[in-house]
């Protein structure tokens, strides 16, 4: 037995024995000490368990925190099987068992042990993942899609990690040496690095964007001479709706590295719009137009002017320029605005007989008598 002596187990307890036909005498007291064993273990953790349990449930209704409920949800967890288990492998230490079988049962054991452990830990990872990534940083109820797929993430890192401290944990409880193991697993690892290091850069730069958040799901960016909506952050790539109606698949790490222009981000859209009039438009009509601009936008919805001048003399045009501001990131708005100011300025100027000037030339001839 690997825990305690068969003899001083025994001796706690009165022989008890029966004569049996073709057998002889047969020592019952080993197979009642198992029994009293199992029993008794299962007693003593199921009381230890109820007992934990009462008394956090009376400290957490004194607590405005909700981590004692984590550890209570954590302790009621416990399988009933696992603890079975561990109580009979217990009561089986009384007994010497073939090795193959004692090597199984003891696997069996370490393994339900380890299962146990992990779950536990997993709901306090879940748990502070909920806490500090998964947030409604809009304010409208829903937990943003890229703080879902980050927690997702750091739940499947912790997985693994926890997995391979498992396996460790049973194998070296087994007599396995793990020591080589762990070093060739260190040499695999970084030899796995370096063949997905793309895989790896991706990966990180997920974590770059969720915690630098430089665009969200919905955001409408441009990307060099792509531009679209954000439908998905994932681990490895970004999907983005272009306005073609195609879905855009970028890499994450490209992402980190590009120039983005965030348009979700804008507070209001500044818009400089130019127009010309012809050079036959008379001077107070010229005049006029500074004002005509201003009613325009004085009626426009979303809308606020900055500045209307006449600019220049161009070569077939009196040039103005206009520069207003739209109070909205939506691009259907400021091109609503757009469309609306483009229609009132056409009106205006046929009432008022001012035309549009367009690339013409005028060509004189000159008679040369001689």
């Amino acid at each position: 037995m690997d825990w305690y002596s068969t003899t001083t187990a025994l001796a706690l307890l009165p022989t008890v024995g029966t004569e049996l036909p073709f057998v002889g005498y047969f020592d019952l007291t080993p197979y009642m000490a198992a029994f009293l064993i199992f029993v008794g273990s299962i007693l003593v953790f199921k009381i230890i368990q109820h007992v934990i349990i009462a008394r956090l449930e009376g400290l957490s209704k004194k607590t405005s925190t909700d981590v004692d409920d984590i550890i209570i949800g954590a302790l009621q967890g416990i399988r009933t099987w696992v603890f079975t288990l561990v109580a009979l492998f217990l009561s089986v230490q009384l007994f010497s068992l073939p090795t193959w079988l004692d090597t199984a049962f003891a696997a069996l054991v370490y393994f339900a042990v380890a299962w146990q452990a992990i779950n536990i830990i997993s709901s306090f990872v879940e748990y502070a993942t909920r806490r500090f990534l998964e947030k409604d940083e809009d304010g409208d109820g829903v937990i943003d899609p890229n703080a879902a797929t980050m927690s997702d993430l750091v739940k499947l890192i912790a997985k693994i990690v926890l997995w391979a401290l498992g396996a460790i944990f049973i194998l070296s409880n087994l007599g396995i040496e793990v020591t080589s193991l762990i070093a060739g697993l260190g040499i695999g690892g970084v030899a796995i690095a370096f063949a997905l290091q793309g895989v790896l850069g991706d990966l990180f730069a997920s974590f770059s964007i969720y915690f630098d958040k430089p665009f969200r799901v919905g955001d409408f960016i441009v990307i060099g001479t792509d531009l679209g909506t954000v439908e998905k952050i994932g681990i490895k790539s970004t999907r983005i709706r272009t306005l073609q109606g195609e879905e855009l698949v970028v890499s994450n790490a490209e992402l980190t590295t590009a120039r983005v222009q965030n348009f979700k981000k804008m507070d209001e859209r500044r818009i400089v719009a130019n127009f010309g009039v012809t050079y036959e438009t008379p001077h107070q009509k010229v005049k006029d137009i500074n004002g005509m601009v201003e009613r325009i936008f004085s009626a426009i919805e979303n809308a606020r002017l900055d500045r209307v001048h006449f600019t220049t003399f161009g070569d077939s045009a009196l040039l103005f320029e206009v520069v207003y501001h739209i109070n909205s990131s939506d691009y259907t708005v400021f091109l609503d605005a757009q469309q609306q100011y483009n229609h009132e300025l056409m009106s205006a100027f046929a009432d008022a007989g001012i035309e549009f000037a367009y690339p013409t030339q005028t060509i004189y001839n000159k008679v040369v008598e001689g």
